[in-house]
């Protein structure tokens, strides 16, 4: 017998920066009215949705009433953002009561952009941060990778074997940089999930098997229980609301280190999508939470041993900038019998 269809429920969920993210929007359709918002009319992630909106550039005074004209006549229940540069701006606009946002307060989505004064905040908390310093700070620990502060997407991270290479690195990066050591063990990813109050609802680890420009493309989910309890102390340290991912090594000498926190979704989305048990997506979640609904933590509750590995594709668009619908190649049938 197949699977029940999802149902879609009549609540808008405001997606911004949605970029080429079309595995979150369209997960998200599935299961409720979604308005996408990007200032590029050619972002791909927008043609899953119900409702496509070129908005402002974020730095544009008219960029958070261009989002909440669309939360009014869309009838949106959570603004959710899809990259990292608005999270302030629209943290800032919820504690004005101008967006329902589904962000940390400001003080956290500002230290969490700058990787230097996240690793600060998370030193303050208790929680495992590799050893980092600023440039012309002493150095302890050789190798050390030097990379900028508000650096996205693995841009300009450079491995250092020794004092000398540092200095070079330090001067060639051109915007404010740090040095952080390099941590030698297998890196993982936890996607977290937290409601309106802040608390961890779930908590899903996974390796990064491979990884292109900083985001992952290959991975499992495992049940570490270590990783697992991690990422709840960090999102409810940090008082995270909706989505966060935590990256994190496990380091011979130095143990668990977390080397970022975004406050967004990762780029390995479909890893959760595919460990959550059937109701508990995070879209789903999120889409319940937007109703008004309070869901109960169950962290810890996934499948394991989940492997997905990610792909590109495309959209034609017709002359009116309309998907024509056509495809480079036919669907794939069934899975060929094992």
């Amino acid at each position: 017998m197949s699977a029940a269809a999802p149902v879609k429920h009549d609540v808008g969920i405001l997606l911004t920066g949605v970029g080429k993210r079309y595995d979150i929007v369209s997960a998200f359709a599935q299961h409720a009215r979604v308005v996408a918002a990007d200032p590029n009319p050619l972002a791909p992630a927008q043609y899953a949705a119900d409702v496509r909106a070129t908005v402002p550039r974020i730095e544009d005074p008219d960029y958070v009433p261009a989002l909440a004209a669309l939360c009014a006549e869309h009838r949106v229940g959570a603004v959710v953002p899809l990259t990292d540069l608005d999270i302030e701006v629209l943290a800032r606009a919820r504690e004005q009561d101008r967006l329902p946002a589904l962000v940390p307060g400001s003080d956290t989505a500002r230290a969490t952009f700058d990787k230097y004064e996240a690793h600060l905040l998370l030193q303050r908390l208790g929680l495992p941060s590799p050893p980092t310093v600023l440039p012309g700070e002493p150095v302890s620990y050789y190798p050390v990778i030097v990379k900028p502060r508000r650096g996205s997407g693995a841009r300009s991270i450079m491995h250092a074997k020794d004092a000398r290479a540092a200095e070079f690195f330090v001067d060639y990066v051109d915007e404010p940089v740090m040095v952080q050591k390099a941590m030698d063990g297998p890196e993982f990813s936890i996607d977290c999930l937290s409601d309106l109050d802040g608390r961890c609802l779930n908590a899903i680890p996974r390796t990064m098997i491979e990884s292109r420009g900083g985001e992952s493309i290959k991975g499992t989910v495992i049940a570490d229980a270590e990783l697992i309890d991690l990422g709840r102390r960090v999102v409810e340290g940090l008082a995270v609301r909706g989505p966060c991912t935590v990256q994190v090594f496990r380091d011979s000498q130095v143990g668990l280190g977390i080397t970022d926190v975004n406050t967004r979704f990762g780029g390995a989305f479909p890893a959760p999508m595919y460990a959550a048990r059937p109701g508990h997506t995070y879209p789903e979640l999120i889409v319940r939470m937007a109703m008004g609904e309070r869901i109960e933590p169950h962290v810890g509750d996934f499948r394991s041993g989940i492997t997905f590995t990610r792909y590109y594709w495309q959209l034609e668009l017709d002359e009116r900038l309309e998907p024509t619908g056509r495809d480079i190649v036919s669907p794939a049938g069934p899975p060929p019998p094992r």
